[in-house]
């Protein structure tokens, strides 16, 4: 169990530390609908605060991408300058360089999946072209590529999270090409990305600028923003933990056969001890705390033995996912974390318990 729930969490982390190379410590996103206004008295308090290293704006929507004879829909996001002080962007890129604007064209960055998709990489000159729909403007029925707002860019890069709703789907460009292309003035975004200064205060400072900004934003921590993949996670766990108590539920019926066949072995000493004096419960107790030490050693054992040998693939990384280069990391990764040994050590100790106070209650003495 420890060897497993170790694990586990060492996926788990694995996970969260790719997904906090893109997304920011805070994100401020409106309750309702899809954009905010920057110049709006809540949300320009943010950028007075002093607890608050940087505030990046960002625009995120759908449109349709094109290369030559390849296109594609994609999330297009705009980023401002501030952008590389809320993701460490440089450390994700895995061709090209990060940059969404080179002082004198749009530059754009995409996931490497969304790149092979539309067969481009960082070394190519053409220009990618972005299409949206007229957000304000009318249909027109008998030229609808003129309803389509038009934008395009030079691809400077390439980048992988490992995560497919980032690397297949995500294009990085400028906030003033994507308030274009989107058909928005300068003070519209998405959301806002926050850095604070002292990192372990952070849910401190998300109640005080959730409260500040009212019911009208909602301020999500990184969890909450990947909520529905830790809630998987979360979900898998419990699943593990329920499936591997079944498993010891199981084991524990050793238990209660061997001190089943101890309590026949030892009759003649139980009528020995009744007639120095002890009585059912006493004898009783005798043989329920002689089972419990037997379950008690075994958890400990088991313990030690599981916490070090997940510090040893933790260390050393024994056992390998395969050879080559196909997988993120070479070895499983592990984390050992207290509330799991405690979590399993109480249950382990409860089924041994139940497993020893099944059998001696069967005791009987013999006159």
């Amino acid at each position: 169990m420890v060897c497993v729930l170790s694990v586990m969490n060492g996926f788990g982390v694995l996970v969260e530390r790719m997904f906090s190379e893109f997304d920011p410590i805070l994100l401020v996103v409106p309750a309702e609908g899809q954009t905010l206004r920057t110049d709006t008295l809540p949300i320009t308090s943010l950028y007075a605060r002093e607890d608050v290293e940087a505030v990046s704006m960002q625009l995120e929507q759908t449109a349709l991408i094109r290369y030559k004879d390849h296109q594609v829909p994609a999330r297009v996001m705009g980023v401002d300058s501030l952008f590389t002080r809320t993701a460490n962007i440089d450390s994700i890129i895995t061709d090209g360089f990060y940059s969404v604007w080179d002082g004198a064209f749009d530059r754009a960055v995409l996931g490497r999946g969304l790149a092979a998709q539309i067969g481009m990489n960082a070394h190519f000159t053409g220009a990618l072209h972005l299409y949206a729909p007229e957000r304000t403007g009318k249909l027109n029925m008998l030229r609808p590529d003129k309803s389509l707002r038009h934008e395009y860019a030079f691809i400077a890069g390439t980048f992988a999270i490992n995560q497919l709703e980032y690397d297949d789907q995500l294009l990085l460009v400028s906030l003033p090409l994507a308030q274009r292309l989107f058909d928005y003035d300068e003070h519209t975004a998405s959301a806002l990305r926050l850095t604070p200064k002292d990192k372990s205060q952070i849910s401190n400072l998300k109640s005080q600028i959730a409260k500040t900004l009212g019911s009208g934003y909602k301020v999500l921590d990184r969890y909450e923003q990947q909520a529905d993949f830790f809630r998987i996670l979360r979900i898998e766990k419990l699943l593990t933990v329920f499936l591997l108590v079944f498993i010891l539920l199981i084991a524990s019926f050793n238990i209660i056969g061997s001190l089943s066949m101890l309590i026949i072995d030892k009759r003649e000493d139980i009528r020995i001890l009744s007639h120095l004096g002890a009585d059912e419960p006493v004898i009783r107790r005798i043989f329920l705390l002689e089972g419990w030490l037997i379950s008690s050693l075994g958890t400990l054992i088991g313990l030690v033995l599981g916490v070090a040998v997940c510090l040893g693939q933790q260390h050393f990384g024994w056992l390998k996912l395969g050879s080559g280069n196909e997988y993120i990391i070479s070895a499983y990764p592990v984390v050992v974390q207290w509330t799991d040994i405690l979590l399993v050590a109480a249950i382990v100790l409860a089924l041994g318990f139940v497993a020893a106070w099944y059998p001696s209650r069967k005791v009987k003495v013999e006159r």
